[in-house]
């Protein structure tokens, strides 16, 4: 659960107090007790969210209601159709794998993952002010399954189509760096500087997640192989009455203890440093999304710059032919006018987000990573300690042994 505070309208800095004894606007939201729902293909897991906040345009001062995976999906595809340059927070994957989607520990990553998500909503400035975040943390279940069936949007694409668009940007791109192509869209040389970074960006945190999975795996394995020799080592010392039994049974018993803190330490090295690598994946293709986004602003603009180009002609022909057609071919160029100027408005509005957006991204993932970092350096060093003082303790009697 995050505690978050209304921002000002125009920026990051906190709202000020309406008076000296009254309490900052605040807003906290947490994603509580996964349940599994249904049976057989049909069956779900819900979430509890619970809502605190003072803001005045809710119900009340705390709310809770129950969720599952595509509420917040309808969710985050009504924030991308709405607030077009702002980088919105990604969902995590849904499994559908069936013995890994019910597991204790798929859940336990979902809903960590979800409360993120909308955590993150709830603490930007722009996004917590959103009717929709206010309908999917308010109402009811029947209301909310109204509304996830009548949602439409870019995110009611197929998977494929969807991922069509970002392929085609990051071709693009990829044409620019390596030279193939002068660029087709924006010649702004810092937005093609931020381009080539996001994408590099993808594949550098795509390779540390893969490499963090594999320290996940290598630390389970490990434990297992631990748990493994620890009972055979402990039957081993059951053979033997003596001394040597006893010492076999100590070594079995510290494999096994050592086995435990392997495991520990793989879920925790799990939640706090893949996951948080593997959500900053997902980050960054939520931000190609809006890149693309932007790519078709600007180019609406340009092609209806264009046609306003071709209708001046038209009615330049139509004034020195007096033509009968001149009326309404006026009427046609106001209103290419309006849509031009709107247009315009669109992507400039797209771009200046996006310029504050990535600022705030750069910043929150300074923290992010530093975060995972530390936890990850923290518990390796727990782990190596534990593990060395388990086997120091041991030694004495090890050595006794040898040398008697």
């Amino acid at each position: 659960m995050i505690t978050t505070q209304r921002s000002s309208t125009g920026g990051g800095g906190l709202q000020s107090p309406r008076s000296p004894s009254s309490q900052p606007p605040y807003l906290s939201v947490s994603v509580t007790d996964p349940a599994k729902m249904g049976n057989g293909v049909q069956a779900y897991i819900s979430y509890k969210v619970i809502t605190k906040t003072n803001f005045p345009e809710y119900q009340g001062p705390e709310k809770i209601v129950i969720r599952r995976y595509t509420d917040f999906v309808w969710l985050r595809d009504r924030l991308f159709e709405k607030y077009k340059g702002i980088f919105i927070p990604p969902l995590p994957e849904k499994s559908t794998v069936e013995k890994f989607r019910f597991s204790a520990e798929f859940i336990e990553m979902r809903r960590q993952a979800l409360d993120t998500f909308v955590n993150r909503i709830a603490l930007h400035h722009e996004l917590q002010q959103s009717e929709d975040l206010r309908t999917f943390l308010q109402a009811d279940e029947q209301t909310m399954e109204r509304a996830r069936s009548q949602d439409t949007g870019i995110f009611k694409r197929k998977p494929s189509d969807l991922m069509q668009i970002f392929r085609d940007v990051q071709s693009k791109v990829s044409d620019v760096v390596l030279g193939k192509e002068k660029p087709v869209e924006e010649t702004n040389p810092e937005y093609e500087k931020l381009k080539r970074y996001i994408f590099e960006l993808e594949d550098h945190l795509a390779e540390a997640q893969k490499h963090a999975y594999r320290l996940v795996k290598r630390h389970r394995e490990l434990g297992q192989s631990l748990a493994d020799f620890g009972k055979a080592i402990k039957l081993l010392g059951a053979c033997e009455g003596d001394a040597l039994g006893t010492a076999f049974s100590e070594l079995g018993a510290k494999s096994e203890m050592l086995s435990i803190k392997l495991q520990r330490e793989a879920h925790h090295l799990l939640m706090n440093f893949e996951e948080p690598l593997k959500d900053y994946v997902r980050a960054v293709q939520s931000i190609k999304g809006t890149i693309a986004e932007r790519a078709n602003a600007f180019r609406q603009q340009v092609e209806l710059a264009e046609t306003i180009k071709l209708k001046e002609i038209d009615l330049n022909k139509f004034r020195l032919t007096r033509s009968e057609k001149m009326s309404e071919a006026e009427h046609e160029y106001e209103e290419l006018k309006a849509d031009s100027e709107e247009a315009t408005k669109r992507f400039e509005t797209i771009v200046r987000l996006m310029n504050e957006e990535i600022v705030r991204f750069q910043e929150q993932k300074t923290q992010d990573m530093g975060l995972a970092f530390h936890e990850f350096a923290k518990g390796q060093a727990r782990l190596a300690n534990g593990i060395a003082d388990a086997w120091r303790s041991l030694l004495p009697k090890l050595e006794a042994l040898s040398s008697s």
